[in-house]
């Protein structure tokens, strides 16, 4: 290779996510701090975000909170009140917290392989391990892809298993024209400053069921009756304990995971401009895999109605050298990259899971392994010049094959 071609890989300056926090969002939230005296916990702002978003994505109800992992936590706890404990059926390709949420709340976690062509579960597979002590299947939108497909929704209404989906990654999607996280019991988001939408830090639960509606907001805050909306509630509780302050009455073993009045004014800034954005994202993932080799690295995911704020970059077959030329020429060209993919790759050869399953169970799911070694992502966002993605498809695809 020669000296010009080195030296021109070193200016692409590509980080996992730029500028997703605007001028305009920091002076919206300026604005607002130059009232006299203002309200920053908890207050209006979270309720009209609550409500934008529910609009935005097409449900009743949402709860705004601290983060995408907290999401996870109170609608396993909501689900573990409502449904009781049993089996959930997991991805193996995720974030920690999903499956945490599980263990921590009290319930089994039962895996399942993924799709190479989603990230997603194997449907197959996850109808195949539905039994009598299945209480949900917990799916995760992985990278922007929709895991979804009729059958599974068919057959999980027809054994009326709830569905909890993951969008934390893939808010946008579509699948048969709806939106992701419209379809789920419950569904999570995180708004966490690498993904489509930034509230810094900061997340969203949302469901149509105005029962688990209510029992989300006392778990976001305490337990506490008092934080649900529903009168009725209240006042059964109020006569039920006459012995207790109306005001401190603790209906779950709860948490505090509320966000603030500053970041739901960033939500609503930033939600104005979302679809627009995400429409950029789109555009480019289509750029970057129609570009890419297709003999070197898959091409082939199920891009229809996906929404992705990060390329998946994943080697069509194992092969380690090539696996190391591609880190080391990202690298070289300021490429940042995760390996593994979303969440670090096969979940079940992380420790919190070895000690739970064993050491070698993690063998039994070839799907997620080979995305563990030898999948990517890199960052996708709307002020990501267009001619840098074509001249990193071009790097990748010069790349040989073997030393």
């Amino acid at each position: 290779m020669n000296q010009q071609a080195i030296v021109s890989r070193k200016n692409l300056d590509w980080p996992l996510m730029q500028n997703n926090i605007s001028r305009a969002d920091l002076d919206s939230v300026i604005e607002f701090l130059q009232q006299d005296d203002p309200i920053l916990t908890q207050s209006k702002q979270v309720k009209a975000f609550e409500q934008e978003w529910s609009n935005w994505l097409g449900v009743k109800y949402s709860v705004f909170i601290n983060s995408g992992s907290s999401a996870n936590l109170i609608t396993m706890s909501t689900l573990r009140e409502t449904y009781g404990l049993g089996e959930i059926i997991v991805p193996t390709l995720t974030w920690v917290s999903d499956i945490a949420s599980v263990i921590q709340c009290g319930f089994k976690p039962v895996f399942v392989d993924i799709n190479p062509r989603t990230l997603g579960m194997d449907i197959d597979q996850v109808i195949e391990k539905i039994t009598p002590e299945t209480k949900a299947v917990f799916l995760t939108h992985v990278l922007g892809y929709n895991g979804l497909n009729q059958r599974l929704l068919d057959e999980l209404e027809s054994r009326q298993i709830p569905l909890i989906e993951d969008v934390c990654e893939s808010y946008g999607a579509t699948f048969n024209e709806r939106k992701l996280g419209a379809f789920g019991l419950m569904s999570n988001f995180s708004f966490y400053y690498a993904h489509h939408l930034s509230t810094i830090e900061g997340g969203m639960v949302s469901t149509n069921d105005p029962d688990l509606y209510q029992t989300l907001r006392m778990f976001r805050s305490h337990g506490m009756v008092r934080e649900s909306t529903s009168d009725e509630l209240k006042k059964s509780y109020w006569e039920k304990y006459p012995d207790l302050n109306p005001d401190f009455i603790f209906a779950f073993p709860s948490y505090n995971v509320r966000s603030t009045e500053i970041n739901a004014i960033m939500g609503r800034s930033q939600l104005k401009r979302l679809d627009e954005n995400n429409k950029i994202r789109t555009e480019n993932l289509h750029l970057f895999l129609e570009n890419l080799d297709p003999e070197k690295y898959r091409t082939d995911f199920a891009t229809e109605g996906s929404c992705n704020y990060a390329f998946t970059l994943i080697l069509k077959e194992p092969n380690p050298v090539l696996c190391e030329t591609v880190m080391k020429t990202m690298r070289e060209c300021g490429v940042e990259f995760r390996r593994g993919t979303a969440g670090g790759g096969n979940q079940l050869r992380q420790p919190y899971l070895r000690k739970l399953v064993g050491e070698n169970e993690w063998k039994n799911y070839p799907q997620v392994d080979h995305v563990h070694f030898y999948g990517f992502y890199i960052g996708n966002y709307p002020d990501l010049p267009q001619d840098k993605i074509l001249k990193l498809c071009q790097i990748l695809n010069e790349l040989p094959s073997n030393s």
